[in-house]
């Protein structure tokens, strides 16, 4: 931390570093405090400009098509007959996703919150609790009692690729494209890439995929093995591949691989994860402690180095996931104000989704961790196709997996693949959230026939207990 005196232009009571989560801590109870939020990019962060939100806008389109496409199982003679790129972005960013973003920074720049100021630079920490925002005769110092950093995170850009000197997109900038390629070499395999791979590829564009390990490694055993079984049939995947090489053509990008096959494309992303946006910050000159850019953080939201420093989202959580950033907002925005009843960051029973096709959500321990954990488990796995829905919608593949402690009823783990995965989730995170018995969830309740959450019924009347 540097000792040096530092000239202050303005201090505040409050300074929010990004426009994500972040954004939403100032209510009502703030009027007294003056405030200042920092945002350089879009009002609204990661999920509402580059995430999760236009990206599920683009996810149901590509659905619709898919299904289209897929109609004749259900006795159904459709087609695609084209697909208007331009005018699922203007749908998507320049009629809902770019107007929030510009109404959520003129609400805050407007009379409806005079007492917060907001500062449309990059910032650096100078000194403890202090932060140079600006470039020139704009910069500012500014510093605050308490500082809240909400600054996410950003793609990963393997060193090969940053230096080859080719163009590439991420998700920050691939939906934004000014027409549909007609090729794509996605260079990853997690939830980032099996997304975008299912929405070019049902949108018309040819798909290739370059992965190290697995798609999507972190999920159960059984749903990872049927989806990278399913995902081979759709995509050109390269599957255990490390890149050696990228080149620039005329009108497209050749990647070279370490078995010395190639691929190209005519556009090329990187979806390789990302990383916490800590690291740009100068967090030493304010004594914050971090690690590859992910600030540490204690079981209440605050720094575990510095003095009324908080963080939450990407740039502190153990989760990328922007309902866990959200909770974790709420859990900072009452320790903010309720000094002397602390509330614990909110990490337990987290679910998550991942929009591809087939759609997958989970919640808990995989088996494999369940046993590694010392209990004995029963697990039952369960077929869309074998319930009346799934009769209706031709299902062939969607599963539903449950896992429970054999002797106490206790829900660990529940895995779904297939239509409607990330919605028949939830009534399992609600028996774990609520730590239900289940073998009394199964008989306690109605479940509407012929709905599709039978799968799930029917998964849990079929788990054997001692």
């Amino acid at each position: 931390m540097t000792s040096e005196a530092v000239k202050v232009d303005k201090h505040y009571d409050l300074i929010i570093l990004g426009t994500g989560s972040g954004n939403s801590i100032p209510g009502p109870e703030f009027d007294d405090k003056s405030i200042a939020v920092i945002e350089k990019g879009a009002f609204g962060g990661t999920c509402l400009n580059v995430g999760c939100i236009p990206t599920k806008m683009y996810v149901y389109a590509a659905d619709t098509a898919l299904e289209t496409r897929e109609s004749s199982r259900l006795g159904v003679d459709s087609q695609v007959n084209s697909v208007d790129w331009s005018s699922i972005v203007d749908r998507v960013f320049d009629q809902r996703i770019d107007l929030i973003a510009k109404g959520g920074e003129e609400y805050r720049r407007g009379d409806k919150t005079p007492n917060i100021d907001v500062y449309d630079q990059h910032a650096r920490f100078v000194s403890e609790r202090t932060l140079r925002t600006g470039q020139g005769s704009e910069t500012k110092t500014i510093s605050a009692d308490q500082i809240v950093l909400a600054a996410g995170s950003r793609p990963v850009i393997p060193e090969l690729i940053a230096e080859s000197g080719v163009h590439f997109h991420t998700n920050e900038d691939i939906m934004r494209l000014a027409q549909q390629p007609k090729s794509i070499v996605i260079v990853g395999g997690g939830y980032i890439a099996m997304e975008f791979a299912h929405v070019f590829e049902a949108l018309g564009t040819k798909v290739s995929i370059i992965a190290r390990s697995q798609l999507l490694r972190h999920l159960d055993t059984e749903l990872r093995e049927s989806f990278n079984e399913l995902a081979a049939k759709r995509y050109d995947v390269r599957m255990g591949r490390n890149i050696t090489g990228v080149s620039q053509g005329d009108s497209e990008v050749t990647v070279e691989m370490d078995d010395g096959s190639t691929v190209s494309g005519e556009v090329l992303l990187v979806a390789t994860g990302r990383t916490p946006n800590g690291d740009q910050l100068d967090l030493e000159s304010a004594g914050i402690d971090a690690k590859d850019g992910r600030i540490s953080v204690d079981e209440y939201g605050r720094s575990t180095s510095a003095e009324g420093i908080w963080a939450l989202g990407d740039i502190s959580s153990p989760y990328m996931l922007k309902h866990v950033a959200n909770a974790e907002m709420r859990a900072v925005r009452h320790n903010l104000l309720n000094p002397d009843a602390l509330k614990k960051m909110p990490h337990e029973h987290v679910p998550a989704a991942v929009f591809t096709h087939p759609q997958i959500a989970y919640v808990g321990m995989t088996e494999e961790k369940a046993r590694e954990a010392g209990y004995e488990v029963t697990v039952k796995v369960q077929n869309y196709g074998d319930v009346a829905y799934g009769w209706a919608m031709e299902d062939k593949t969607g599963i539903a997996k449950l896992i429970a402690d054999k002797h106490t009823g206790k829900l660990l783990g529940a895995h779904y693949m297939g239509p409607q995965a990330s919605s028949l989730i939830q009534q399992m995170i609600t028996v774990m959230a609520f730590d239900l018995d289940v073998r009394e969830v199964a008989s306690n309740q109605y479940w509407i026939h012929p709905a599709l959450p039978e799968v799930t019924e029917n998964a849990l009347l079929g788990l054997e207990f001692s």
